[in-house]
């Protein structure tokens, strides 16, 4: 059954990232090598055979530069080292060679509209004053009558402009931590394209773009408009700050560059985009032939579990992406959201709030994250994997709130707990935390919960029912059937309302039961993975199952 377009070993290296399975990788909360509680570069290292097992493709490292770790690592003191916390650039040097001679490609993070206000260009600007060219590099400005230059709405809470001593504002889309690159400076995109190169020529594969849509600003900062007498977060067509044409021209540059690379024995640099728009024609015009070469699809991430939704979704991302040739890039969860397990169990209104404890029922969860990541690996393009989800981890809702790491619950006012519960570190092995993240019993950085023992990779790995097998399998079969990775469906007419079932040519068909009662399947077909046990050819209510047609 293997192919050689799927076969990793023969496939073609300039189009690996179309159908790619990449692994995402949180490196403080992935594996600790030297038992201080802060997972690191070297625990990383430790860990490419579990991950070259899983199956997966290639890994995303979230950002592991120096960083005073205000916005988890997003806040960049230095571009082209290695957080301390994490390791060396020798380390990083290793895992790269160690990766790639397991097969496994590594992408890392840009972190491009803003840096942390350690980095060195941004203290010379607070020091040197009022019209300095240091000041150029950076969006400072004076206030109007004793107010920001704008109405600007910040992400993280709170206002976009930061007041410093001399009367001055600096912009900040996330937290006050985080100042804004000025992108029509020219020493600013002449300093990332030196930033690329030196990551692509250290072997990296490629970048994650974070927010790879708002580092172009219209320089005329008008102010948003107002929704409930507050200024809309909306990323409305026209706003100020997010989607502005300027950043297309940042993209088809960095394009150029990755491009740069494609004859080497390595292959092509690739981009994949975070950018949280909808409908799926914003999207689009990111990734087309001279910009980025793929992007995540969120409105998959935010549909609720719900059949005609999930097809409107499908649809609507795949013609719009293989309308300007590119794939579609699917993703359940990732550092910045309530894992999908939680999100599955509880009202999707509530789930996407993220407004603290809701009533979860995390056995339906796990049955609709069983049924959802294989249905999302036999959709046409690529997938992203959040570490944890292959071990079938739930959000942690309730950390003390002494130990709440990110800066949104600062910035509103200890009203949302923000994102630490999707971060807790993972656990590995044995009977109680920190179940082999570290060494010996130090504790890590977020406590884990104390019924995790069953979740370990060790406790999943030899149970042919377990969530990690499951993905084992799935990921298996994926890399074996031609029909699966990059491609088309087609959808079955004859489907029961609430059934998702299409076909994948050759020979493979996938069907989802998202209703509360059993569905019948084809009986001439062979099952080869279903996410539940069937029940005398029936599909049972949230499960999922892969056949051949």
């Amino acid at each position: 059954m293997t192919d050689p377009q799927h076969d990793p070993a023969t496939r073609p290296l300039d189009d690996w990232w179309r159908s790619a399975v990449v692994y995402q990788v949180y490196p403080r909360s992935f594996a600790d090598a030297d038992g201080d509680g802060t997972g690191d570069v070297n625990g990383i290292r430790a860990r490419l055979p579990y991950l070259a097992d899983l199956g997966v493709d290639a890994i995303w490292i979230s950002p592991w530069y120096p960083s005073p770790l205000l916005d988890g690592g997003y806040d960049v003191a230095d571009y082209r080292d290695i957080n301390p916390e994490f390791g060396t650039l020798a380390d990083a040097d290793a895992l790269i060679a160690e990766a790639h001679a397991l097969g496994l490609r590594i992408l890392i993070d840009l972190v491009p509209n803003h840096c942390s206000w350690d980095h060195p260009w941004f203290k010379a600007a607070l020091e040197a004053g009022k019209g300095s060219p240091e000041r150029d590099l950076f969006w400072f400005r004076d206030g109007k009558e004793g107010l920001p230059p704008t109405n600007w709405p910040a992400a993280f809470g709170g206002g976009a402009w930061q007041q410093i001593d001399d009367g001055q504002w600096y912009l900040h889309l996330f937290d006050i931590s985080q100042p804004d690159w000025n992108w029509d400076h020219p020493k600013v995109i002449e300093e990332f394209d030196a930033i690329l190169r030196f990551w692509f020529d250290r072997g990296v594969d490629g970048f994650r773009i974070d927010v790879a849509d708002s580092m172009a600003k219209d320089a005329a900062l008008p102010d948003v408009p107002l929704h409930n007498g507050e200024p809309t977060r909306e990323k409305y067509v026209g706003n100020p700050f997010y989607d502005q044409p300027g950043v297309h021209t940042i993209h088809q540059r960095w394009r150029t560059i990755a491009d740069e690379y494609a004859d080497t024995p390595q292959g092509p640099r690739v981009f994949v985009a975070e950018a949280w728009l909808s409908p799926a024609e914003r999207l689009a015009q990111y990734v087309r032939p001279n910009e980025l070469h793929s992007a995540f699809n969120f409105d998959a991430l935010r549909a609720a579990w719900d059949a005609k939704e999930l097809r409107e979704v499908i649809d609507h991302t795949t013609d719009n992406l293989w309308a300007v040739g590119a794939p579609a890039t699917w993703v359940l969860s990732n550092h910045d959201t309530i894992r999908h397990r939680t999100r599955y169990g509880r009202a999707h209104k509530d789930a996407l709030e993220g407004a603290g404890v809701v009533p979860t029922d995390l056995e339906l969860g796990l049955r609709r994250a069983r049924a959802a990541a294989l249905l999302e690996l036999s959709l046409p393009g690529g997938a992203y994997i959040y570490q944890g989800d292959e071990l079938g981890l739930p959000e942690v809702e309730d950390l003390p709130e002494d130990v709440l790491d990110d800066p949104t619950w600062e910035r509103s006012g200890h009203t949302v707990r923000g994102r630490d519960g999707c971060r807790v570190p993972i656990p590995w092995s044995g009977a109680e935390p920190p179940y082999g993240f570290g060494p010996g019993n130090g504790q890590p950085w977020l406590p884990q919960p104390a019924d995790w023992a069953p979740l370990t990779a060790e406790a999943q790995a030899g149970d042919p029912d377990s969530h990690l097998t499951l993905y084992k399998t799935a990921l298996r079969i994926r890399r074996e059937h031609p029909a699966l990775g990059e491609g088309r469906l087609t959808w079955d007419p004859d489907a029961p309302e609430g059934v998702l079932s299409f076909t994948r040519d050759p020979g493979f068909r996938c069907v989802a039961n998202l209703t509360d009662a059993p569905v019948p399947l084809p009986t001439h077909q062979k099952v080869l993975l279903t996410s539940q046990p069937l029940t005398d050819n029936t599909l049972p209510p949230d499960t999922t199952a892969w056949l051949e047609a």
